[in-house]
């Protein structure tokens, strides 16, 4: 009788941890969730504005390695800082870079400029950047997509740009 009871607490434990963190990951999703997402759709549908997303976290991660846009639509880009560390210690943005621009060259003189977001006065080299955001903090912009190429995106927070990058591809 004893043998069975025990069967019965391990299998009612092991039952309880699964149910509680797969319960835990829904949770997370809806926390991590940017958009209504029948909302975006509808603006999609009209192709004059290309709605984006991304998120950056805590770990110096983008969720996304690429955006896509056709040449000249309106951009409506919103950045989510999905961690909790402040703006000063883990602070993201998105920089979306000219064609042949280096990003390491362009990394190494925005980390000079703290004082203006990491964006370095008077660059040549950016077509469009989101505001400096730490944890919680969401921020949006809009741009109109530049001509139909490859185009690299990076956070210029200094260092970070060595694992926050990803390609705008514009069609």
């Amino acid at each position: 009788m004893k043998k069975y009871f025990n069967r019965g607490i391990i299998a009612i434990t092991v039952l309880s941890f699964i149910l509680f963190n797969c319960g835990g990951k829904e949770e997370e999703k809806k926390e991590n969730s940017l958009y209504d997402y029948k909302t975006e759709k509808e603006v999609k549908k009209d192709g004059k504005t290309a709605v984006l997303g991304i998120v950056g976290d805590d770990n110096m991660q983008f969720d996304k390695k690429e955006l896509r846009v056709k040449a000249g639509q309106k951009v409506k880009l919103t950045l989510k800082h999905s961690g909790k560390m402040d703006v000063n210690i883990m602070g993201h943005n998105i920089v979306i870079l000219k064609k042949g621009t280096d990003k390491a060259a362009f990394a190494a003189k925005a980390a000079t400029a703290k004082d203006n977001g990491y964006i370095p006065d008077g660059t040549d080299e950016v077509i469009a950047h989101t505001e400096m955001i730490g944890g919680g903090q969401i921020t949006t912009i809009e741009f109109d997509a530049p001509d139909v190429g490859e185009y690299d995106f990076i956070c210029s927070f200094p260092a970070h740009f060595a694992l926050m990058q990803g390609k705008f591809i514009v069609e």
